[in-house]
């Protein structure tokens, strides 16, 4: 009986040491690795991947671990993930959380976003609605393929119906009959190669001529341009003096007109007036002298001074 109860103490000494050992070895952890501050995090989708104890990193650099995860009470649909980040990291406004997954299946933490000069994230500058300051998630590599997963499944779905819709019996005859044609084109300008290539010599031919004739325009031009040098100055001045010959023959003309104007006006005023009544007058002579020698003709030259004769009285 004796020796039971000492293995009984036995026993019990070894699980206190081994606890207490277990405590020394947390706490030897937690001396290395410092103090830390906790932030939660609420994600929207899946967190498949993540586990307790994944590591969380900044940039790249492990800077703490997931210390919880579970369905925030207040609203299931976001899934509240705390994590214990160290005090010295600097979690400023403006960063931000994502899931970052691996082809291990295994998952981690992204942190990234702070910009110098920013204030940290604590319940003053951010909400704290679990009494832990919250780093606003960010959708990224796997995670946001498989948030924008239906959309890409309804695009695709209607690519491939369009696709068959493009592809039906007779589009595909039309792409063939399109293809034919294309083929029968390509023989056609095939065959017409040679005289295309003539076609070209000719083309070359013609251009060459044309600049030969631009070549000789060129120098016409030249030549038309030393004329004009050489021998405008003297066209000029007689064509200023031909200008000034023709200005003194105008002058000329208009002092006659001048002189005549006079003269002209009382030709108008008396004369004119003057003629005309004495044509009148000869035109009633005239007619005049015309009757008196139809009368002769048809009555005699006694009807100039007998008086008319009467017609004969016949009784009835």
């Amino acid at each position: 009986m004796e020796t039971r109860a000492n293995h009984v103490w036995v026993g019990a000494v070894s699980l206190l040491i081994l606890a207490g050992l277990a405590l020394f070895v947390v706490w030897i952890a937690r001396l290395g690795q410092g103090d830390q501050k906790d932030y939660d995090i609420f994600f929207k989708q899946s967190v498949e991947g993540l586990a307790k104890g994944s590591q969380v990193s900044f940039a790249g650099v492990p800077v703490g671990q997931v210390r919880e995860i579970r369905l925030w009470e207040a609203d299931p649909e976001f899934v509240r993930v705390r994590i214990a980040v160290k005090d010295e990291v600097p979690v400023l406004v403006g960063t931000t959380a994502t899931i970052q997954s691996s082809f291990t299946g295994v998952s981690t933490i992204l942190l990234d976003g702070a910009r110098k000069g920013r204030p940290p994230i604590t319940c003053e500058t951010t909400a704290c609605p679990e009494d832990v300051p919250v780093i606003p998630p960010k959708a990224g590599g796997f995670g946001q393929i498989l948030a924008n997963a239906p959309l890409l499944l309804e695009r695709l779905a209607t690519l491939t119906e369009r696709l068959t819709v493009l592809l039906s019996d007779r589009n595909q005859a039309s792409i063939a009959g399109i293809l034919a044609n294309t083929d029968k084109m390509t023989e056609s300008l095939a065959s017409a190669t040679p005289q295309i290539e003539g076609t070209l010599a000719e083309l070359q031919v013609t251009l060459r001529e044309a600049g030969e004739t631009l070549d000789s325009f060129q120098k016409v031009t030249d030549s038309t341009d030393r004329l004009l040098n050489q021998e405008g100055a003297s066209l000029a001045a007689q064509l200023r003096q031909t200008l000034n010959s023709a200005s003194t023959a105008a002058n000329s003309l208009q002092a006659t007109l001048d002189e005549t104007t006079p003269a002209a006006r009382k030709i108008n005023e008396e004369t004119i007036p003057a003629a005309t009544a004495a044509i009148k007058d000869l035109q009633a002579t005239s007619k005049a002298l015309r009757q008196v020698t139809e009368r002769i003709e048809s009555e005699g030259a006694g009807s100039l001074i007998g008086s008319e004769k009467l017609p004969d009285y016949k009784p009835k």
